[in-house]
This record gives structure tokens, sequence and C-alpha cells, in this order.
């Protein structure tokens, strides 16, 4: 069964790009995988330093072939992470029928795409499992090869067509079946992680996130995604660089210095590992941090608002 093609996604950052693409040549099925990146254009008025910044990117993925074949699709304009993400990689799954997804903070270990298609493989016609993720969080404590929890993740990942196709997009349409369906507690990890306010926050626009939307739309039809019992890239996005993000090392973990060998498990969520994750979220208490920081959002578009600006 050939590999899955890649697809990486890069905007305005070359030292974590370079990281990112020089980690996914070590990898063992680089030369045997066709890569396709994915580079957004300027914003309107964007500072000479950024036009820069973009140039150094696109200079990069020139540089050498990175993996065994490369297709480069340059955006003249800025279309924003989320829809460069939605447009591109449903591009790329609906010719080939699946993918790998990538972004430019993503430092791979070098099993990385051999664990994510050996699972695209063993997993392909199990409906309800959705997503493939290479990233998982820094637990403590012993852990199992692989295991399932229920929702789509977005760090590292892959999916086929056919889970794909089931991606409900409008935010709002999955708020009101959480609500409804009196889910809202689960979906936040037992109210430890603020994933709701993020939901609303999209629809609001006051965030461009597609993955709010992946990880709902999932959840909502009890649809799974597999992760590695250790994880197989890092995150180094975190850096206070990224347009959607701020500075933190919450999401720092080891990555995997060996191959993980799959082996097939039962579609089913772990329920400890669930309980795990929600222990970890409410350890770094990140729901107050960011209800805080909503609510003097609201406090600053009121007074503005007051002021008549």
């Amino acid at each position: 069964m050939p590999n899955a093609p890649i697809v990486l996604f890069v905007y305005n950052r070359p030292e974590h790009a370079r990281r990112t693409l020089e980690a996914l040549e070590r990898n063992t099925l680089a030369t045997n995988s066709e890569l396709f990146i994915y580079a957004d254009g300027p914003k309107a008025g964007i500072a000479t330093e950024g036009i820069e910044n973009i140039k150094a990117v696109r200079n990069l993925i020139r540089e050498k072939k990175w993996c065994g074949k490369v297709h480069l699709i340059e955006s003249e304009s800025n279309k924003g992470l989320a829809n460069s993400i939605l447009s591109g990689a449903s591009e790329i799954i609906q010719s080939f029928g699946k993918a790998i997804i990538l972004e430019d903070d993503h430092v791979t270990s070098p099993w990385f795409l051999q664990y994510m298609n050996d699972a695209l493989n063993l997993y392909e016609q199990e409906e309800q499992v959705v997503c493939i993720s290479g990233y998982f969080y820094p637990l403590e404590g012993p852990m199992p090869d692989s295991f399932f929890i229920k929702g789509a993740d977005c760090w590292g990942w892959a999916t086929w067509k056919r889970a794909w196709d089931t991606f409900e997009r409008d935010g709002a349409i999955s708020l009101k079946q959480l609500e409804e369906k009196k889910l809202v507690k689960e979906f936040e990890f037992e109210g430890t992680f603020p994933y709701i306010q993020m939901l609303k926050d999209q629809i609001n626009g006051r965030n461009d996130s597609w993955a709010i939307r992946w990880y709902a739309s999932a959840f909502l039809k009890n649809q799974l995604t597999l992760y590695p019992g250790k994880s197989l890239l890092a995150n180094i996005g975190a850096d206070g660089s990224g347009t959607h993000g701020g500075t933190t090392t919450s999401w720092d973990t080891a990555v995997a210095d060996q191959r993980l060998v799959l082996k097939k498990i039962s579609a089913q969520e772990s329920g400890e590992l669930r309980k795990k994750m929600a222990l970890y979220f409410k350890g770094l208490k990140l729901y107050p941090q960011i209800r805080l920081v909503d609510n003097v959002k609201r406090m600053i578009i009121r007074t503005l608002r007051k002021a008549g600006l």
C-alpha cells in the first residue's frame, strides 16, 4: 500500500519551518513519501520584516528535496491558518483518500511517518476511527502502546476521506448539539479544559480555529482518535512566535527515541486515559486562565463601545 501524502503548512517562521523540515527529512519513510507544502501569503499592510520572513520561508522550502517528491503551493494573499488547512487538507485528502497533516512547528521523531502510515493502514476500515495523532501530552506514569480518546486532534495528525467527509464545519451547529445533549462537561474533560469557550470564540470570530470544530464534530459522533503511548512529535510553536498562540511550556513532551510497533486494539475509548488527561489539564489550571483572558477582552470591548470607538 502506498504511503500517505504529507501536507505541510508554512507561513512566516523560517527557523521553525527549518527544524520541522529537517526532522521530516530524517524520517525513515521520507524518501518514499510525497510532500505537499502550502505556503500562505502576506496579510494586507504587513511590515517589511514580515515580508522578509515569508520570503525566507519560501527560499527554505526550495532549498532541497525534503522528501521523495515535493510540491510547492504558494498563495499570493493571506488565507489564514484555518482556511489554509481546510482547503489544502481537503484538496489532498480528496485526491489521495488519506493524508498526514503537519504545521511549521511540528518537529517529528524519525519514526513518525512509519507510525502514521501503519495506523492509517491498520484502522482504515474502522468507521468509528477518524483521526490518528502523532502527538500526546506529557502524562506521568506507565502508558499503553496506543489507545483511543473520543474526538479528533490537530498536532501531527492523519485521517481518511471517509472520516474527513463527516466533518461538521459549522461550529454553531456543534455547540447547539453539545448543549442540547448535555455533553458540555464531558466535552471539556470534566470541566478541566475550556473547549466550549474556544468553540464560542470561533463562532463569534474571536479565534480562527478549525481544530475546535474538528474536535467537536468527531466528539458528537462518538468518533475516536488513536494516540501513541509516547509522543512522536514536539510542538515548538508555543514560544510566542505564532499568530494564534502565546508562550507556554505546558505542551512540552519527550519524543519517542525508537519505533513504536502498533498492534490493533478494540475501537473504544480508554476511560482510564481520559481520566488521566482530565487530571493533567486540571493541574495546568488552563480553564480559569482562559476565562480570565476572555473576561478582560469583554471588558475592553464594552469600554471601547461606551467610548464610541
